[in-house]
C-alpha cells in the first residue's frame, strides 16, 4: 500500500492507515420518494418547516431552510442497532459505542439456497471466508449478488437473505463486537419473533456490542482488512441512522 498517510493506535497495536482514501459504505436516507425501504414501511418524509407565516423552504420565500425529517432508523438507509433492539429495558445506541474507530474485516458471501427458498448466510461459508491473518473486533459482510440496485431496494415482502442463528454463534466466539451486514436484517423478514441471529449474537456479557444493517459495499473495494470509523447520530434510541467509513489499513 503506497498511499499510507498516517498511524492509529488500537488495543495495544499500532497501524498505517490512509486517511485521504475514504469508503463510505451507507446508504442514504432521501425524502424524495426513492431509497430503500424495508419491513412495509412507506417513504421517510422531510419537509419544510412551518411555524405561523415562517417557511423553512428558501424557495417558498423563507428566509432559510429548514426541515423536519420523519424516518425509522430500522427501515430506512443505513443504521446501527444496540441490545436494546431486544430488550425491555432502553439501551441507547450511541452509549454503547464510547469511540467509533475499528479494526473490521471485509468478506462476500453467496448466501445458500434452500429447499424453501430462503436465501442463509451459513456458519461454514463465514468459517470459510473469515480470515485470522489481522486481529479485528468489526466484520463486515457483503453478500452476492451485488449492484447498485441496493441503494434503492424495497425488501418488504422479498424475504431476503438472512444470517443462520449459527453462524452469529461462531461470529461472537470469534470476539467480534460490531457487525455489519448489507440486508435489512440479521433475521429472517418473517420469523414468527424468534430474532436467533440478534440474541446469538447478543449472548451474555455482549451488551456493548452493535449491529449495522443496510450498509452497501461496492463491488470494486476488494475483501480484506480496514479501519472502520462507525459514525452514529447522537439520537437515544435503539437504533440510530449511521455511516460507517472505511479506510485502507494495515500493520505497522
Amino acid at each position: 500500500m503506497n498511499d499510507l498517510n498516517g498511524q492509529i493506535r488500537i488495543d495495544a497495536r499500532k497501524y498505517a492507515v490512509c486517511f485521504s482514501h475514504a469508503i463510505d459504505i451507507s446508504i442514504p436516507i432521501r425524502g424524495t420518494g426513492e431509497g430503500v425501504l424495508a419491513f412495509g414501511a412507506g417513504h421517510p418524509q422531510i419537509s419544510a418547516l412551518e411555524v405561523g407565516s415562517y417557511v423553512g423552504d428558501v424557495r417558498r420565500g423563507g428566509s432559510c431552510n429548514c426541515s423536519t425529517v420523519s424516518i425509522t432508523p430500522h427501515c430506512h438507509g443505513t443504521h446501527t442497532e444496540s441490545m436494546g433492539h431486544i430488550t425491555s429495558e432502553p439501551i441507547f445506541v450511541t452509549e454503547v459505542l464510547p469511540a467509533t474507530f475499528f479494526v473490521a474485516q471485509l468478506i462476500t458471501i453467496m448466501p445458500q439456497l434452500t429447499p424453501g427458498a430462503d436465501r442463509i448466510i451459513t456458519r461454514e461459508a463465514v468459517q470459510r471466508a473469515f480470515s485470522l491473518s489481522m486481529s479485528s473486533n468489526a466484520l463486515i459482510i457483503r453478500t452476492l449478488p451485488n449492484s447498485d440496485k441496493k441503494l434503492s431496494m424495497n425488501y418488504t415482502g422479498t424475504n431476503p437473505p438472512y444470517l443462520d442463528f449459527a453462524a452469529a454463534v461462531f461470529i461472537a466466539e470469534k470476539g467480534i463486537q460490531h457487525l455489519l451486514v448489507d440486508t435489512p436484517s440479521l433475521d429472517r423478514e418473517d420469523d414468527g419473533g424468534k430474532l436467533a441471529a440478534h440474541r446469538s449474537f447478543w449472548s451474555k456479557g455482549r451488551e456493548r456490542c452493535t449491529v449495522t444493517e443496510l450498509v452497501y459495499i461496492r463491488e470494486e473495494i476488494v475483501d480484506g482488512f480496514y479501519l472502520l470509523d462507525l459514525q452514529v447520530a447522537p439520537i437515544l434510541s435503539d437504533a440510530a441512522p449511521s455511516r460507517p467509513m472505511l479506510f485502507p489499513i494495515e500493520l505497522a
